[in-house]
């Protein structure tokens, strides 16, 4: 992206719309398959989507990767987590290993996974992670906001910027990825902000909290969105103030998925807070985005209808990392196997159905 990265720039950017002929052209496709009318379902809907994105009736999906946005909070100071940072620099090394548990699901399916250091809390490169560190790791948002704005924007422009990068490399399919110990607290408060609704019905046990300090994550995340007057605020305003140098960067590779029109592939509820932040800064964002799965965490299921996306799979998932856009990867690609290798009408000589 050129010029300068300030919040004027974010405001700048122009969002077109997926192209409806080709959206069109791919539907027309999927009824000249030998199966029912409507048969596979959301996945025709979903097939459609990505190539109106794409541009071409002629899918591809051939190179796919989980870009995984890795950072610290300082808000856990206030035992909002069960776990301290240290956790989140060694699984980001484990992913750098590809032995974390996004890394093996996308091996079982040829997809890569690109960790990207945006704010571990950690003085040095590690190697096989991409180094686009912002800070190391957000301010405790209890005591100061988390960011200054400039740091806020710097962290979409990174997610924007993986995009290009990607795109540059030959990846035609993008999915979201995180890591970063608190996050639940950083997303919750920018969803409770962003949706205009108390933390309680937005706030998780994240990765196993106790009611105890369930309640003292809800109480620290309504004090501040009280503290900071965040109800109806900026939207940069609020990353700045409670969220996550990852949560801004995932914005901004939806953004850039818009920008230069790559399917982005939604993880759980991170992402998903992400996403509707990246739509109040971009609108028209989401008609680039793809809803993986409803998660455990309370707030999905607001955002997704705030988004009007509609997760595939609900299997109760509450990894992140990832891993339940990879499982959608894999549905994707069985999908597109039919769409693009299966028997058509002609071939078998038979009569297709006709629509009313």
């Amino acid at each position: 992206m050129g010029g300068r990265h300030t919040k004027e720039a974010l405001r700048a950017l122009n969002i077109d719309a997926p192209d409806e002929t080709v959206r069109k052209s791919v539907y027309e496709n999927w009824d000249r398959v030998a199966k029912p009318l409507d048969g596979m379902g959301r996945f025709e809907k979903l097939l459609a989507q990505i190539g109106a994105i794409q541009g071409r009736a002629e899918i591809d999906m051939a190179k796919k990767a989980v870009v995984i946005f890795c950072a610290d909070n300082g808000i856990v100071a206030e035992g909002v987590s069960q776990s301290g940072q240290e956790v989140t620099l060694a699984v980001t090394k484990n992913m750098a290993a590809k032995s974390s548990s996004v890394g093996r699901m996308a091996a079982c399916i040829g997809a890569d996974t690109i960790p990207v250091d945006v704010g571990i809390n950690y003085g040095e490169t590690i190697d096989g992670v991409l180094d686009r560190k912002i800070r190391c790791g957000t301010r405790n948002f209890r005591v100061e906001p988390a960011m200054t704005e400039e740091e806020a924007v710097r962290s979409i422009f990174t997610g924007i910027e993986m995009v290009s990068y990607c795109k540059e490399r030959g990846y035609c399919l993008l999915a979201t990825g995180e890591m970063g110990i608190g996050n639940t607290t950083t997303s919750s408060a920018v969803a409770a902000a962003l949706l205009g609704v108390p933390a309680s019905q937005v706030t998780g046990r994240g990765a196993g909290l106790t009611d105890e300090k369930l309640r003292r994550k809800c109480k620290v995340i309504e004090e501040a969105l009280i503290t900071y007057e965040l109800r109806d605020a900026d939207p940069v305003r609020i990353l700045e103030t409670v969220g996550g140098l990852d949560i801004g960067a995932l914005a901004g590779l939806c953004i850039g998925g818009a920008l230069y029109h790559v399917p982005i592939v939604l993880d759980g509820v991170i992402s998903m807070t992400a996403a509707l932040l990246a739509e109040r800064i971009a609108p028209g964002t989401k008609a680039y985005l793809l809803a993986s799965h409803k998660g455990k965490e309370p707030a999905t299921e607001k955002l997704a209808a705030a988004l009007e996306l509609s997760p595939v799979i609900d299997g109760e998932l509450a990894l992140g990392e990832g891993t339940g856009a990879v499982m959608l990867f894999s549905l994707l690609d069985m999908a597109l196997a039919v769409y693009q290798d299966g028997n058509t009408f002609a071939d078998m000589q038979m009569e297709s159905y006709r629509r009313a």
